[in-house]
């Protein structure tokens, strides 16, 4: 799942790459020419645009449906192993205590 993760993000990546260098040749185009030209160049920079939104919506809805997933999962956890959650909230708690008091005398 991860590798499709970051397949999407960096063909999510290559759109927005794409587009801005579209935009780019849509403006000097524009400088240099008007009409037909420029006109085509605007429907590539649009088509580019939408593609690239659609492919960071599909992120956004992984990145969603996995955090739903973990939360999910941790909640299942806690509610059937209500005290381990509780001794691993507290060493967590301990082990942050520590590590902020090893800091607080270094200085």
């Amino acid at each position: 799942m991860k590798q499709s993760i970051d397949a999407t993000k960096d063909k999510l990546i290559e759109d927005f790459n794409a587009v801005i260098s579209d935009t780019e040749q849509l403006l000097k185009s524009l400088v240099a020419a008007g009409g037909e030209k420029a006109g085509s160049m605007r429907a590539s920079v649009e088509q580019n645009l939408k593609v690239a939104r659609e492919r960071l919506h599909e992120l956004e809805d992984a990145a969603l449906e996995r955090a739903r997933a973990a939360a999910e999962s941790t909640d299942e956890y806690v509610r059937e192993n209500p005290w381990q959650s509780i001794g691993i909230a507290a060493g967590l708690g301990a082990l942050a205590g520590i590590i902020i008091g090893l800091m607080m005398n270094r200085r």
